[in-house]
């Protein structure tokens, strides 16, 4: 495999899924790795990446030496703030660093080298690449590592159950009454099938769902994680131990971690969803990875979802394509 030249920037926000996805892509190349949080002033906040001129002093001043020359070879950005610099180092570069935009810039995809936007997301373009789902590291060697880190689970009662936890966003609402709902369905299976829940909130999830499940799943084998209070987060051990998985509705991020691990993966979806979260979820139904929580107990093992190792491939390609012309 021909070595990639150069250092790879990853650019992000502080948002948690932003980095998730952009680091598991960089990872995959193998170049030297430098990963820069940004975070741009008003007006370019407002307006990334639309508002170009003057991008080079729209950092803070404790940030601006961070996006300073030698340029890198690669730099991947996701999120909107992201993409005002990957946008950026295409000019200041000259076009010596190839520039990789995840998730739909909101403006035409020629402003970058390369766009990853899910299918949904309904972005085309001759330069645009289109997984499925959201980039994630979920793979065989993460999920061992994931068992290795919480051997304890090993010990609770077949089948595992690992519950996902979002938060309400525009257009969905998660509030009490959905996690009484989704706890008396998880707690209804768990007492006619046995077995054991583990359910791991997210920063999203609201207090007074995490209350709901720990008064509702009293007594059941498992835990409730809600943060450091309950020790360390346990999520890899979750997804390397589960033998099936509930995920909220509402993250595409976690929906295709999910079904990264190949386990069936259940939803509880309550009223219509958003348009573009709508065609998400058709899609992985119409792939087979996705049910409904009510359906019938799926077969223990279904294909996984793994994307991000082929889309780095193919951005590898085009990098050294690119290099080459």
């Amino acid at each position: 495999m021909l070595k990639l030249h150069g250092e790879c920037w990853v650019i992000t926000d502080d948002a948690a899924g932003n980095q998730r996805q952009a680091l598991a892509l960089a990872e995959y190349l193998k170049m030297p790795l430098r990963h820069l949080i940004l975070e741009p002033l008003a007006p370019w906040s407002w307006l990334a990446p639309h508002l170009t001129l003057g991008g080079q002093y729209s950092l803070p001043a404790g940030q601006r030496s961070l996006f300073t020359p030698p340029w890198p070879g690669v730099a991947i950005g996701c999120g909107r703030a992201a993409a005002l610099f990957t946008r950026l180092l295409r000019q200041l570069s000259h076009g010596q660093c190839h520039t990789v935009q995840i998730l739909d810039p909101r403006i035409d995809p020629a402003h970058w080298d390369t766009v990853i936007a899910p299918r949904h997301d309904q972005v085309d373009g001759a330069n645009v690449l289109q997984p499925l789902g959201s980039l994630n590291p979920v793979d065989d060697a993460w999920l061992v590592d994931g068992r290795e880190s919480c051997p304890q689970f090993a010990e609770l009662p077949q089948p595992r159950v690992g519950v996902l936890l979002g938060g309400p966003r525009k257009g969905m609402t998660l509030d009490a009454g959905y996690a009484h709902r989704l706890a008396a369905h998880l707690l209804g299976r768990q007492q006619h099938e046995g077995g054991s829940l583990l359910v791991l909130a997210s920063r999203r999830t609201p207090s007074t769902l995490i209350d709901v499940f720990r008064q509702s799943l009293q007594g059941v084998p498992g835990l409730v994680w809600a943060g450091h209070d309950d020790g360390r987060n346990p999520y890899p051990g979750v997804l390397g131990w589960a033998d099936r998985l509930v995920v909220t509705p509402d993250s595409v991020n976690m929906l295709s971690e999910a079904c990264a691990v190949g386990c069936p993966v259940q939803t509880f979806v309550i009223g219509s969803l958003p348009p573009k979260l709508a065609r998400f979820h058709r899609s992985l139904r119409d792939a087979g990875l996705l049910q409904d929580l009510d359906a019938a107990i799926p077969s223990p093992r279904v294909p996984p979802l793994r994307e991000t190792a082929l889309i780095a491939a193919e951005l590898r390609e085009r990098i050294l394509q690119q290099g080459t012309n």
